[in-house]
């Protein structure tokens, strides 16, 4: 096979799984609006991470052939687990809640920026003339699909800082934690990352469901069909499938080029509110769609700094 055949064939692989990871993600706030007439922003966020947690622990043993961990090893899982996906998940769901969800989809546009910029500092990535080009052009084609959460913005509402400034510290979270697990990914395999950083984050988000949101039984009794499709929706897919597809990206490509695929985010957020919920597509969100569509392509088909 020849080399070209086969970058082609790496691409269209790393691409397909960052899409389908993309697609699941988008399909999060569909789940939360099911989810929110039984339980609060916090047991939404945690109960079903706790889920994903213990559904994927035999996985981990199953197949960890490594010594026991060390403290230095557990320091490094509780800084992912805590630092990451603590403040990534408890600030966009409690920034949500205290402002707009036109604020969260603008706001959610700075992680792929401020990916770049931790990677750059923390991981040594360079930024190359591409790169910059492909983050810019993204940014415009989301901004073009998401004309209508603009002109509902309210930014500078006084009422709404609070949760705007918490919505960025989740952003800042997220991209917090894929960078530094990029990093862990050169001594700890994807599933070792991923759970315990888990661990960390399920032990520190107790006191939150303990003491702010405890979860009473009789709210899941209340489930209905979809609300138990949302819950294992969120726990299947979203805090697992999900992170075990981009955690198997980053093994082979740098986390400033996974990352700006999240600007498909939006792109299958507008696809699904058309086919699940009859909503029209603009012929403005369309050529947004494509210009995410052109500028992801890009990124990853001809970048060859991370090759």
């Amino acid at each position: 096979m020849s080399q070209m055949h086969q970058g082609k064939s790496a691409f269209v692989w790393y691409f397909s799984l960052l899409a389908l990871a993309n697609l699941i993600w988008a399909g999060q706030g569909t789940a939360v609006k099911f989810l929110n007439r039984h339980l609060g922003p916090i047991a939404i966020t945690f109960v079903p991470f706790y889920i994903a947690t213990l559904i994927l622990i035999p996985v981990l043993l199953r197949n960890r052939k490594r010594k026991a961990l060390t403290w230095s090893d557990w320091r490094r899982f509780i800084i992912a687990g805590v630092c990451g996906q603590v403040l990534a998940q408890l600030g966009m769901t409690m920034g949500i809640s205290k402002s707009l969800a036109s604020n969260a989809a603008i706001l959610n546009l700075l992680i792929p920026v401020i990916t770049a910029v931790l990677a750059s500092f923390m991981l040594g990535e360079k930024m190359t003339r591409l790169r910059w080009m492909a983050l810019g052009l993204g940014l415009i084609g989301v901004f073009l699909l998401s004309i209508e959460d603009l002109r509902q913005s309210s930014f500078l509402e006084a009422k709404y800082l609070v949760g705007n400034l918490l919505i960025c510290s989740g952003c800042l979270g997220s991209s917090f934690y894929n960078v530094y697990s990029k990093g862990l990914l050169r001594r700890f395999e994807e599933i070792e990352i991923l759970i315990f950083s888990y661990i960390a984050a399920c032990a520190a988000s107790v006191p939150l469901l303990t003491w702010v949101e405890p979860v009473r039984p009789a709210a899941f009794a209340a489930f209905d069909w979809k609300s138990w499709a949302a819950f294992g929706f969120l726990a299947v897919f979203m805090y697992g499938v999900s992170m075990l597809l981009f955690f198997h990206v980053l093994k082979h490509i740098d986390v400033t080029v996974a990352s700006a695929s999240l600007y498909l985010l939006p792109v299958f957020g507008v696809l699904l509110a058309a086919f699940l919920l009859g909503e029209r597509l603009s012929p403005v969100a369309l050529c947004g769609a494509a210009v995410v569509l052109v500028s992801t392509v890009m990124i990853m088909k001809y970048d060859t700094a991370s090759q």
